[in-house]
């Protein structure tokens, strides 16, 4: 056992062992991958620092990253997603350090990014890009050993193109989240399903027949909106992008502002990567027993101090409901502290669509380590080859058959002498 990490009890390590192997079953493409890297060892002696949600998914691909010859070290990237048992498998079972608790403070939090950074990593693993943020704040002294860094999701990739904008970021990135094989899948399927999944568990609450509004129309977002209204939700999407407003409007939801759709909202459900996307105007007409909750990274979507500003009374009527009094009598119902809700009240991405987003991860990882020194500073994709690679291990391990393309098709495909 390594006895250095922090978690909440390593006498829960069987329970999360038992849950590790559960969610592998779903996760063929990671396997295959695993099965690989303990053959090449492709990552040997490579200082691997992960910042990711600490979750049964995210606990066989620090597996693979060990097959692989990595020297892992793993934190969460949100204080409410960890998984207290599989924390404790990976340090009992695995021999992987892990700080992790969940529920822990943010003075705890950022001590535990500090930890991963004492790692001295050649390479970064984010979910948010506060590993990445942490060594241009408070570790240079790691740049000139460092590979590069690969991130999980939306808010990241926003986050590391500004430092890149900016000129501070110091080492190319794969963007993981721009892959196809991630954000059609994990964001739209994994997102729309487990955010579901954390409302219901937190409120036990019918969405049949209620009025549901979706900040955005992103990936995650239309992941979400299409979730409740198979569910029988009445769908309102609220939109910046007039892109995607049209495209939500030509998909059959409703497209209105978040003032006017927060008169309606029995419920409401952030996932924009940006600020304040629910602010005092909306709390202000909001229903009596609204139901506010955030899918975004962080939980600044929500503008929590303005409503605890509005409010008179704070009570916990269930497990990650905050229930705020307002001035007037109303009652809104924030979720999981306005982190997010699929981790912080239910179990995150269901292991199918993880296997794709961590393979993605797992072969980010060897590819900077294979072409250091050749790739430019900046945010750059997973080469298209690759995603295609992924996929086509998803179809196989399905059982499904795909068509390939004929010496003539290609030849076609291939020139522009030929027409009508």
């Amino acid at each position: 056992m390594t006895v250095s990490y922090d978690i909440k009890d390593i006498n829960l390590a069987e329970q999360g062992r038992k849950r590790i192997e559960w969610a592998e079953k779903e996760m063929p493409v990671l396997r295959l991958i695993r099965e690989r890297f303990a053959r090449e060892r492709p990552l040997a002696g490579l200082r691997i620092s992960a910042c990711l949600h600490v979750t049964t998914e995210t606990a066989n691909l620090m597996r693979t990253l060990a097959a692989g010859g990595a020297d892992v070290v793993l934190v969460a990237s949100n204080p409410l997603s960890t998984q207290d048992d599989v924390a404790a498998a990976l340090v009992a079972y695995e021999e992987i350090p892990v700080f992790a608790i969940k529920g822990e403070s943010n003075e705890v939090y950022y001590r535990h990014i500090r930890a991963a950074l004492d790692h001295n990593p050649q390479l970064t693993m984010d979910d948010g890009a506060d590993l990445v943020t942490g060594v241009l704040k408070e570790r240079p002294d790691l740049i000139p050993h460092m590979v590069g860094s690969t991130e999980e999701t939306t808010t990241g990739v926003i986050r590391l193109k500004a430092m890149a904008r900016e000129g501070v970021l110091p080492f190319p990135v794969i963007a993981v989240n721009d892959s196809d094989t991630k954000h059609m899948f994990d964001n739209r399927y994994g997102t729309g399903q487990s955010t579901l999944d954390g409302i219901i568990r937190a409120t036990n609450i019918l969405l049949a027949g209620k009025t549901f509004v979706v900040a955005g129309y992103g990936w995650c977002s239309r992941g979400i909106a299409e979730r409740a209204r198979g569910l029988g939700a009445n769908v309102i999407v609220t939109e910046i992008d007039p892109v995607k407003a049209l495209e939500a409007v030509m998909d059959g939801f409703r497209v209105m502002p978040m003032e006017e759709a927060a008169r309606q909202a029995d419920f409401i459900v952030t996932a924009t990567g940006n600020k304040h996307v629910i602010d005092s105007n909306a709390f202000a007409v909001m229903k009596d027993g609204c139901v506010i909750a955030n899918s975004g990274h962080f939980n600044v979507e929500i503008n929590i101090p303005a409503l605890e500003a509005m409010s008179v009374e704070k009570r916990q009527p269930r497990a990650f409901v905050d229930q705020y009094i307002l001035r007037d009598g109303r009652a809104i119902n924030l979720l999981g502290e306005g982190r997010l809700v699929n981790l912080a009240s239910a179990e995150g991405h269901p292991s199918a669509v993880m296997d794709m987003s961590f393979a993605n991860q797992a072969l980010a990882s060897e590819f900077l380590l294979r072409n250091h020194g050749k790739l430019p500073v900046g945010v750059h994709a997973l080469p298209k080859e690759l995603d295609r690679e992924i996929a086509s291990l998803k179809l196989a391990a399905m059982g499904i058959r795909i068509d390939t393309l004929t010496p003539e098709q290609e030849a076609y495909l291939n020139s522009w002498q030929e027409g009508t």
